[in-house]
């Protein structure tokens, strides 16, 4: 019986993969993951309870290999998830083509490092799955970290943002940008909750210069950049923005591109190439993202076409960060 989606099609390289780092197979992957008192499989259900089985077995995978190397560190815990995570990806896949496993666990080590103070999930309150992957960043990356990470979500909406601070139990942050000077000004704070979803700032914007001014008012880092509903009109625009401006500026920025699938209705070249082709977001992306990510930052379906796992983008930052923590906690206590 085959254990998850496109079963034939990875298992091959699944195994190869494993095998190179002294693991016979995926049920003992999961057994290595038991032994250590962790359960990568539920873990990625909690951060996003319709993720795919191919997402749970992955990170299974990946966290194997990290117990298997002892990385007590959970910054390489995560370097290390990544290498199950491209295991099944699906040879000759857009997923495989861009490594997108390994810039997975590339970013959740880059969150689980002190260098980088701000983390943005940009025009992420569109998507439940931003949230998703918000809650599962903040409850996980501080334990790994000297100094707390910044998480913010920053898109299109005053409104928006504030319904999605209610409803998670966020900091939603009202702003007005003055157009003559370019200053950006906090109205007030509304934090929805006591708890640690309370660390997550939300903002919204009017428009792109407004948008940008959070990025600079919070000092990100690093950002992941959504595909939802105003591809064209805010996140790839503000994203491209800051990064000219953070070059300007001799600032470091890694922006992260997570092409979507509202905007393959926006090029006329996806009409062609199928799911090889993402379209008009995929080509906003490549103008400014140090690394472009396969698939929908919300959807698992989505991203399960590009090659890649059953699970959105923005959840899988949240399952990364939070598998490498539980590994370096699980190796630290044996």
């Amino acid at each position: 019986m085959a254990l998850f989606e496109s079963y034939e099609r990875r298992i091959d390289k699944v195994n190869k993969v494993l095998n190179e780092n002294g693991i016979a197979s995926l049920d003992e992957a999961m057994q290595i993951c038991k032994d250590h008192g962790i359960n990568p499989y539920d873990k990625v259900r909690e951060i996003q309870p319709i993720a795919f089985e191919n997402a749970c077995w992955a990170y299974t995978a990946g966290a194997a290999i990290a117990i298997k190397k002892n990385c007590v560190n959970a910054a390489d815990a995560a370097e290390a998830i990544g290498i199950g995570l491209q295991a099944f990806c699906i040879p000759g896949s857009v997923a495989e083509d861009r490594k997108v496993g390994l810039g997975h666990g590339n970013l959740g080590a880059m969150l689980l490092r002190d260098e980088t103070k701000c983390f943005a999930f940009l025009a992420g309150h569109e998507s439940f799955a931003a949230a998703e992957g918000a809650i599962g960043i903040v409850r996980n990356a501080n334990k790994a970290r000297k100094t707390p990470l910044r998480v913010i979500l920053n898109g299109l909406g005053k409104d928006a943002a504030q319904i999605i601070s209610r409803i998670n139990g966020f900091t939603y942050v009202q702003t007005k940008f003055d157009y003559f000077t370019g200053e950006l000004n906090i109205v007030r704070e509304i934090a929805y909750s006591n708890g640690e979803r309370a660390a997550v700032r939300c903002y919204g914007a009017d428009d792109v210069r407004e948008g940008v001014a959070i990025m600079h008012k919070e000092g990100v880092d690093v950002s992941i950049t959504g595909n939802s509903t105003n591809p064209t009109r805010f996140q790839h625009p503000v994203a491209g923005t800051y990064k000219k401006e953070c070059v300007e500026q001799g600032k470091k920025y890694f922006s992260v591109a997570s092409g979507g699938g509202t905007g393959r209705t926006l090029h006329p070249d996806n009409m062609a190439a199928g799911p090889a082709s993402y379209g008009m977001t995929d080509t906003m992306g490549r103008m400014h993202s140090d690394a472009q990510f396969a698939g929908s930052s919300s959807v698992p379906a989505h991203v399960e076409m590009m090659g890649f796992l059953g699970m959105g983008n923005n959840p899988m930052v949240g399952a990364t960060v939070a598998i490498a923590v539980a590994v370096s906690e699980a190796l630290k206590n044996k």
